[in-house]
């Protein structure tokens, strides 16, 4: 068996943890695996002094230091990871992988050291096109229109923040029956508690509307696959097959693989398997 580097790169509202379950499997499988926390995400979370105390008033207006930050962090951060673990890997090149908002990252990476990459997965995730640039501008499409978004649940004023502010702590009914409809609604709900418990309050409010396309001379000589969840709620399965057909319009000569795991929500298969079976199968 061919042993690779892989690196994994979260979503929104979440942290490296998020692969625990993969990271283990790859790992055993002789793989060297590095979950990649964003800033202020994860062991480095910034958790606001309201959230705790679940001071609703205050919490719609406590600063965070992740209010200053935009998708040139998260970038930087994913780009100085690929790069040291490219610089101690026996394996070879990195294969560099994106769930959801994590995406964007992997297409500005991809930009910024193509020849540090083996493969680029979008897991579920964002792969903007010049026609919608960014996160908002996919989530503005006609193919996103019936995506389940948690609108009514943002605390405070995200352009003031800086953040999206949610709280997953929440004891609102409605509020947790549309967190898991958007993200695993086929879940049991001990699994969809365990799925919140993972979740932060803030993310980054700038990293939704920056732009992050990939340049098709740096980022599209990347072999690249998609992992295509037919459930998803949040990034549709709409949108997903619209990224991918305008991925591959840009570059006919190295096209998306795509699996597609027809009955898997935003967040995944309960089983790490089915993914983990995948990334292992990579061409390289």
């Amino acid at each position: 068996m061919t042993e690779h580097t892989y690196v994994l790169v979260h979503g929104t509202n979440s942290a490296g943890a998020f692969w625990a379950p993969v990271a283990r499997e790859l790992t055993l499988r002789g793989h060297r695996v590095i979950a990649v926390d964003q800033p202020y995400h994860g062991a480095e979370a910034y958790l606001p002094a309201a959230y705790q105390t679940q001071d609703l008033a205050a919490l719609a207006t406590e600063p965070t230091p992740l209010g200053r930050l935009g998708l040139d962090d998260f970038e930087e951060r994913v780009t100085g990871v690929v790069r040291r673990a490219a610089r101690g890997a026996r394996h070879g090149k990195v294969v560099l992988v994106g769930h959801s908002m994590g995406g964007v990252s992997v297409s500005r990476v991809a930009h910024a050291v193509p020849e540090l990459l083996a493969h680029l997965v979008y897991m579920a995730a964002y792969c903007p096109a010049p026609g919608f640039p960014s996160i908002a501008d996919c989530m503005a499409t006609p193919e996103a229109a019936d995506a389940i978004v948690p609108d009514r649940q943002v605390i405070g004023d995200p352009k003031e923040l800086g953040v999206v502010r949610l709280n997953p702590r929440t004891g609102n009914a409605e509020d947790l029956a549309l967190f898991k409809e958007m993200v695993c609604a086929d879940y049991p709900d001990a699994d969809f508690r365990r799925v919140l418990t993972g979740l932060q309050p803030d993310e980054a409010d700038r990293v939704a509307t920056d732009h992050a396309v990939g340049d098709a001379a740096t980022w599209g000589r990347v072999p690249r696959t998609y992992l295509r969840f037919g459930r998803d709620r949040l990034v549709t399965p709409a949108l997903q097959d619209l990224m991918i057909a305008k991925a591959d319009e840009r570059t006919p000569g190295n096209p998306f693989r795509v699996r597609d795991f027809a009955t898997a929500p935003h967040v995944g298969p309960l089983d790490p398997e089915p993914l983990v079976a995948a990334l292992t199968a990579l061409g390289h």
